[in-house]
């Protein structure tokens, strides 16, 4: 269940959140017992993961955080985003819109302003290297996956608001393969000439999706995801969906 119509400042309803009874009652070393403060977004398409999230880390006398807005897709979190300027923005990486990638994507000017810069860690249930690595580019600060406690969470959140790069343990390894081993894999460059659009299209095609389910999923016409598609085939120099599937499966894309 999805929801993309309410870029709203939060509230506070019980419901499940990450880690929830590893964490109940726990308060975060670096959040209010310290007195400090960090104002964050919270952008996931789940409504229900969104309240569960502001239950477990937005009781800022306990821990510190202030929620101070949330959204649903690409386009509200980027209104969201600029409107509150937040010091850290919980970012899901499969979102309506283009992904987590474009929010960061049109986001850079904020993340670059050496004053008061908006700091991002993502916050998903993917752990697919391409995933750690689109949004590491990107520019987040951070990959941590929804298995995380709540209190690790508000530690996570503060880590980056000080500047700190923050990983689940598992996800550091292909950070560290595709930045900093010598053995690392090369850049697809045959990925890299897709625009973000365009990837966004290319994996719901090779998941099944007919033209008219990515239309309504991406929020744009049918004849646009046409010449998405074509546009794919060209620079992939493939010849039809078939083709295509093969392509992203072996780059485990599905």
């Amino acid at each position: 269940m999805s929801d993309t119509n309410e870029p709203v400042k939060s509230g506070g309803s019980a419901a499940e959140a990450p880690g929830a009874d590893a964490s109940a009652g726990a308060t975060s070393a670096a959040g209010s017992e310290g007195g400090r403060r960090v104002r964050v977004v919270l952008v996931d398409d789940h409504r229900m993961f969104r309240t569960g999230v502001q239950a477990e880390i937005g009781e800022t006398a306990r821990t510190g955080v202030e929620v101070v807005g949330e959204a649903a897709d690409v386009d509200q979190a980027v209104t969201v985003i600029t409107a509150t300027r937040p010091e850290v923005v919980l970012l899901d990486v499969h979102l309506p819109g283009g992904g987590g990638v474009e929010v960061l994507r049109r986001c850079a000017p904020l993340m670059a302003d050496a004053e008061q810069p908006v700091r991002f860690l993502a916050l998903s249930v993917s752990d697919a290297a391409e995933d750690v690595i689109g949004v590491i580019r990107g520019g987040a600060r951070g990959y941590v996956t929804k298995t995380i406690t709540g209190t690790d969470l508000v530690d996570s959140v503060f880590r980056v608001q000080d500047g700190d790069a923050v990983f689940s343990p598992r996800l550091a390894g292909f950070v560290l393969d595709a930045f900093a081993s010598t053995d690392a894999p090369p850049v697809d460059e045959d990925m890299d000439r897709l625009t973000q659009r365009e990837r966004e299209v290319l994996r719901l095609i090779a998941r099944g999706y007919a033209y008219k389910e990515i239309a309504k999923q991406l929020f744009i016409s049918v004849k646009t995801v046409e010449s998405h598609v074509s546009a794919v085939l060209r620079k992939l120099q493939l010849s039809n969906r078939h083709e295509l599937t093969r392509w992203a499966t072996a780059r485990r894309l599905v």
